[in-house]
């Protein structure tokens, strides 16, 4: 697909797009308002710019959760920094103090001060019920979230039990103290209907520990047995409940068990749910046909809607495919991603009112282009939700609600531990030498943010 015109060769789109860029851009805070995040962007400027700096780093906050002491820590960090062969002055300056105990001590500290500073940009609290004055005050500056409980893949019921408990609990807290949130009309409604205020993501990875490719059936069949009981509770709280898509080895049985549900008499008037499409994926345009076809068929309500994403797995993908010597089933080119990403959204627009939108990225060619494609299909501003990550996405999450569009940050929830593999995935995506956070910070021109991939 390197050879397709992105907006099919429509000139009045790409105005369109390259007004709304250039008035979204205008509408960004100034990161100098903003020390910590200027502080995070040098931090994040000096990562990227070494392969093995960033490598060292980030297996160093992998195992911050075992260290027991400052001491512990310290030894950790020198132990990946002395690897490197040239390290930069600041790391070499904190390496010579490493080699008293008071150094140690120093340097742990400072170490273990920064990741809980670089966790709590990315995790919202360490529960539900801690997050909700993060939750509230981005509800009153015109801001919906979604939750999502930290946890990767569980190995035993036990651990999949606590989850869906977990999550019954968030639904329940959240639906409960939205209902005392201000009116913000722009996010309680759209075209079709209301919108939930409570909105809760949902792996079903954590739901079962017998998700495997090898058999899908097994797997649907028992996190059925924990997901059904959460879309009753959202019912009956008129709570949103998303159903998050990771690795591609797990991709079909999600996608099946979560149509299949909302396709049984229980579920065809509630609740209000969807799921993600990943554009980083080849196939997803079959993907995406398939679940325009069972929209259609099923005709439920409130309709489904499709978060639409790049994809957070590419390195795992990528790596699995040759060591098994498998076709690759991601884009290896982001131009190829990109246009793909901007394909499925003009086809995610023209199926509406079957579906609900949810265009989630920091790039902001493809929200502009999201936003614009909506207004020349003749769609009003409230039908498209335009979604973030907390941390990574939040001046542009600033800049659309400031244009009064309607913006979603999704919104770790969680300890420590549950979250170092998230927190790792979350810091790769952001020191990507191609990020749009990136690009911004290095003075890149309008124009070439706004160009066609």
């Amino acid at each position: 697909m390197s050879g397709e015109t992105t907006t099919g060769g429509d000139p009045q789109l790409e105005r369109e797009l390259h007004r709304v860029g250039a008035e979204l851009a205008a509408a960004f805070p100034s990161t100098a308002r903003h020390p910590l995040r200027k502080l995070d962007s040098r931090a994040m400027q000096l990562a990227s710019s070494d392969r093995e700096l960033r490598a060292a780093l980030f297996r160093f906050v992998d195992v911050v959760p075992a260290c027991r002491s400052l001491e512990d820590l310290a030894r950790h960090l020198t132990g990946f920094l002395e690897e490197l062969p040239d390290a930069p002055a600041p790391i070499a300056a904190a390496m010579r103090i490493a080699h008293t105990r008071a150094g140690r001590a120093a340097l742990g500290a400072a170490a273990a001060g920064g990741v809980r500073h670089m966790a709590h940009r990315f995790i919202v609290g360490e529960n539900p019920k801690a997050a909700l004055t993060v939750l509230r005050g981005l509800w009153e500056e015109g801001v919906a979230s979604s939750v999502d409980l930290l946890g990767e893949a569980t190995v035993t019921r036990e651990q999949a039990e606590r989850y869906a408990q977990r999550c019954g609990q968030a639904l329940e807290q959240l639906a409960q103290a939205a209902r005392g949130w201000p009116s913000r009309p722009i996010l309680e409604s759209d075209s079709s209907g209301p919108l939930p205020r409570a909105n809760v993501s949902v792996k079903i990875s954590a739901l079962t520990p017998l998700l495997r490719p090898d058999a899908p059936e097994l797997g649907r069949e028992d996190a059925a047995g924990r997901l059904r009981p959460l879309l009753r509770q959202a019912a009956a709280l008129g709570a949103h409940i998303h159903i998050d898509m990771e690795s591609l080895d797990s991709r079909e049985a999600v996608l099946d068990l979560t149509l299949e549900l909302l396709a049984e008499p229980e579920f065809a008037h509630g609740p209000s749910a969807g799921l993600v499409l990943q554009a980083y994926l080849r196939d997803s345009p079959e993907q995406l046909g398939k679940i325009i076809d069972w929209v259609r068929s099923a005709r439920r309500t409130p309709p489904l809607q499709v978060r639409l994403v790049k994809g957070a797995y590419w390195d795992h993908e990528l790596i699995q495919a040759r060591q098994h010597g498998w076709p690759t089933p991601v884009f290896e080119v982001k131009a190829d991603c990109d246009r793909n990403f901007e394909s499925l959204t003009r086809t995610l627009l023209a199926a509406r009112p079957s579906l609900r939108v949810a265009i989630a990225s920091h790039n902001l060619r493809s929200v502009a282009h999201a936003i614009a494609a909506n207004r020349l299909a003749g769609g009003e501003d409230r039908d498209l939700e335009l979604q973030v990550l907390r941390g990574l996405g939040d001046e542009l999450q600033d800049a659309l609600a400031a244009r009064g569009f309607r913006v979603r940050t999704y919104c770790p929830v969680g300890d420590l531990v549950a979250g170092m593999a998230y927190l790792v995935r979350r810091l790769l995506e952001n020191t990507s030498n191609e990020s749009f956070l990136h690009e911004q910070a290095s003075g890149t021109p309008l124009e070439q943010l706004l160009a066609a991939p």
